[in-house]
């Protein structure tokens, strides 16, 4: 489990809270911070406003795709590539076909069905192409849920300030009675204070991390695409090692560089 997120929100909430009391009277000044109305007109609102912008289907997915923040991932780059290595060894040494039985042991559903089409003869072009085509339909999945996420940050703040619009209104209308003018100013900002939260807390945080899950996920499968179209070319190992390196960090590099390589 992948605890950033989890410790983010929880810290913000954390912080939030601190703030609240630590700048009040103590922790009853967290009352002033709650009212129905707003949360109903801020929450329901924005809810409502990026239920109409998708599909139910995308709609559902899209919250349960918070999920998906607290998850670590599940595959590393520089596994990939030592996994690509060992079977150009193994392709190298007994020849393509040799793969379909290496690819029994594999759980990654995308690098089994590459290798299944590189035994199968398929010609590198459409290997290519059909790989990228699965790549572009997964990416597309990805920034579905992302915009979401993206949609609802967007709109809290602006049904926030649709119900600090409503407070104002009310105040104004019941402008001769003074006492009601700072309740009424109160109730407004809290909506604005409402909508903030939900972008600047939640929903771009969420989108922000679901959008480095996807670059990481999109990242192993372009390497496992160029690994597998040089397997299929017959390249030598080490050349193959080198060249999918590049997708890594200097660090990394340096971090595979001490561990044995591909062989001649």
């Amino acid at each position: 489990m992948d605890i950033a997120s989890l410790l983010g929100i929880i810290l913000g909430a954390a912080l939030f809270v601190f703030g609240v009391i630590t700048g009040g009277t103590g922790p009853e000044s967290l009352l002033n911070f709650w009212d129905p109305a707003s949360v109903i007109i801020t929450i329901g609102g924005s809810i409502a406003g990026t239920l109409a912008s998708h599909t139910m289907p995308d709609f559902i997915n899209g919250l349960k795709s918070i999920t998906l923040t607290f998850q670590t991932p599940k595959a590393d780059v520089s596994e990939v590539i030592k996994h690509i290595i060992d079977l150009s060894n193994i392709a190298r040494k007994e020849g393509l076909l040799a793969l379909e039985e290496a690819a029994n042991g594999i759980e990654d559903e995308f690098l089994k069905k590459g290798i299944m089409l590189v035994v199968d003869g398929t010609d590198p072009e459409l290997v290519r192409g059909i790989m990228e085509a699965d790549l572009i339909s997964v990416e597309a999945r990805h920034k579905t849920c992302i915009g979401f996420w993206t949609r609802w940050a967007e709109l809290g703040p602006a049904w926030g300030m649709i119900g600090t619009l409503i407070g104002l209104i009310n105040m104004l209308k019941f402008l001769d009675d003074p006492s009601t003018i700072g309740p009424s100013m109160a109730v407004a900002l809290v909506t604005t204070l409402y909508g903030s939260l939900i972008a600047n807390w939640l929903c771009t945080p969420t989108a922000a991390k679901l959008s480095v899950n996807n670059d990481a996920e999109i990242t192993i499968k372009e390497v496992t695409v160029e690994g597998l179209l040089s397997i299929q070319a017959g390249e030598n190992p080490r050349v193959i090692e080198e060249k999918l390196k590049s997708f890594l960090s200097p660090k990394m590099r340096n971090s595979m560089s001490e561990q044995s390589g591909g062989e001649e």
